[in-house]
């Protein structure tokens, strides 16, 4: 048991929402160590009730340059005037030195500090293709079991950037008009994950009208089901059309509450996470097999300064492994 109390204690003040709590919980759920994992299961287990059933989970993601940090600050405004509690997870790249996030997205977010029913937390990604953190699944939970909303900003977009579907219910992809990244997206098959989009910057005038438009005519292209009605545009520089995204954002949520789909959608999506985490987990356990992270990286480059290919010097390591177990050795 925790010095500073039970898993139950714990959940209690996440549910009043308590600052530190909150903060508290999600240092738990980061941890990676077998001990704070187990409590760290036990507070999940005290609030998966009301996390799996509550609020709206929304994703944010996007190329760089699209203004996802200055967009979503003025989402998280629209919705406390709208007397929503606000729960943002922003996860960023990992350090390489530290390992900690390396942008530090509350230093580019504008935000009433003094607000108590606004959190915000940064959170690196472990250097996951999936564009989020190991831990986001049960962060969002338990931001999920304080707040009305919950927004997840990934790192970025990409074609490996996918996860942020498993952990929302309603994924918006941020664009910047004249960037040539809608031809990119319909390439690379990003389209089909999110459920509502938004041209940002529209106070460029006649150029994000244009790229709005053209959206429009991709998704029709692609024929993916897509609401065209949820091609939004929107400037966070100067607060506008953010009433009409939230809008668009809230509506989708009601038709998923209303078709029945939430709640299977939701479990669903846990169910793909979790397999996720299987794999990492699966992942560990074979790295530390081979006697952890340094030792493979020192082996890996012996092989590869005495000539050998990357590819080739993994499987030797991992098949000469395998054969001193095999022999006792």
């Amino acid at each position: 048991m925790s010095s500073r109390g039970t898993p139950t204690d714990l959940a209690r003040r996440v549910l009043r929402r308590e600052l530190a709590a909150v903060a508290r919980a999600l240092s738990l759920v980061e941890d990676t160590r077998a001990p704070v994992e187990a409590e760290a299961r036990a507070l999940l287990a005290e609030l998966h009730a009301v996390a799996r059933s509550k609020g709206h989970r929304v994703g944010v993601t996007g190329p760089p340059g699209a203004g996802k940090s200055s967009l979503l600050s003025r989402m998280v405004s629209g919705y406390r005037r709208r007397g929503r509690s606000v729960g943002v997870l922003a996860i960023d790249p990992s350090s390489p030195r530290s390992g900690g996030a390396l942008l530090g997205d509350r230093a580019r977010m504008v935000l009433d500090v003094d607000d108590p029913d606004v959190f915000v937390r940064s959170m690196a990604s472990g250097g996951s293709l999936g564009g989020l953190s190991r831990a986001a699944g049960a962060a969002v939970d338990v931001l999920g079991a304080a707040y009305d909303v919950v927004i997840v900003e990934t790192t970025g977009v990409g074609q490996s950037e996918t996860d942020i579907e498993h952990v929302t219910d309603t994924v918006l992809l941020v664009i910047q008009p004249a960037s040539g990244d809608i031809l990119q997206f319909i390439k690379s098959g990003i389209v089909e994950i999110p459920d509502r989009f938004v041209v940002n910057k529209s106070d460029l005038g006649a150029v994000a009208t244009r790229a709005a438009s053209e959206l429009k005519s991709a998704l029709r292209v692609a024929d993916k089901g897509h609401d065209p009605d949820g091609v939004l545009l929107a400037s966070a520089t100067e607060d506008t059309g953010i009433d009409a995204l939230l809008d668009s954002l809230d509506a989708h949520r009601r038709m998923l509450e209303q078709d029945g789909k939430l709640l299977p959608r939701r479990d669903a999506k846990a169910a793909q996470w979790g397999l996720r985490l299987l794999e990492y987990r699966s992942w560990q356990a074979e790295l530390a097999r081979l006697g952890g992270r340094a030792e493979v990286v020192a082996s890996l480059e012996q092989a590869t300064s005495a000539g050998q290919d990357a590819l080739s010097a993994v499987h030797a390591l991992a098949h000469d492994s395998r054969k001193e177990e095999g022999t006792g050795r």
